[in-house]
């Protein structure tokens, strides 16, 4: 991958602009960044979150980490360096879906502090919604619906988080989520009313 920057370039203002967008929208445009370990329930909660929140007319979109690595980031593997480009590559993406009004919902393991704050970082003041899917190893390996935890243990996988590779749980998510002991429709249906007590359902 080239490091040369472009430099030849400028900005160009869009005629709608993001307050309009939102008024039409209806609700503020945000990120609710789902993290926690492989099998943790990210993206079947982010998929929920989605669907109860479209029944409501909002205005949503679901980046889930396995759909992503499938195009956009189909060139990056795990290595700490490729799982950093990643995490950039998807905090630039959902600034876009928050500048045309929308509530992204991102489902990556994202498993690196400085990687998630640096995603926080390129949004604005409230607009980063982060939570904490937090579900033990134990739960996960149980769980383990890909077999990607017995691959890791097996040496089959290699820097698999959680297993050879850390996970550093948030310290300060707006939302933790007990995902050891609730079910998928009780972790929705808290996302949804935080959300809406934030006064983020709102313009």
């Amino acid at each position: 991958m080239s490091e040369q920057k472009a430099t030849n370039i400028t900005w160009h203002e869009a005629r709608v602009g993001r307050n309009e967008r939102e008024e039409l929208s209806g609700h503020r445009g945000i990120v609710v960044w789902f993290t926690g370990l492989s099998a943790s329930g990210k993206s079947t909660v982010a998929n929920e979150v989605d669907h109860r929140l479209h029944a409501m007319g909002k205005r949503t979109y679901v980046l889930d980490g396995d759909n992503v690595r499938h195009g956009l980031n189909k060139n990056l593997g795990f290595s700490a360096e490729d799982r950093a480009e990643n995490i950039r590559r998807i905090g630039e993406v959902a600034g876009l879906f928050v500048d045309a009004g929308t509530i992204v919902l991102t489902a990556f393991i994202s498993p690196y502090t400085a990687d998630r704050q640096q995603a926080r970082e390129l949004l604005g003041e409230g607009e980063f919604i982060e939570v904490y899917v937090n579900a033990s190893l134990a739960t996960c390996e149980a769980r383990d619906p890909k077999g990607l935890y017995a691959k890791a243990r097996a040496g089959e996988i290699k820097g698999f988080t959680g297993i050879d590779d850390p996970y550093e749980a948030p310290e300060q998510a707006e939302l933790v989520l007990d995902a050891d002991s609730k079910g998928i429709s009780e972790l929705a249906a808290e996302v949804v009313e935080f959300l809406e007590t934030s006064g983020c359902l709102s313009v």
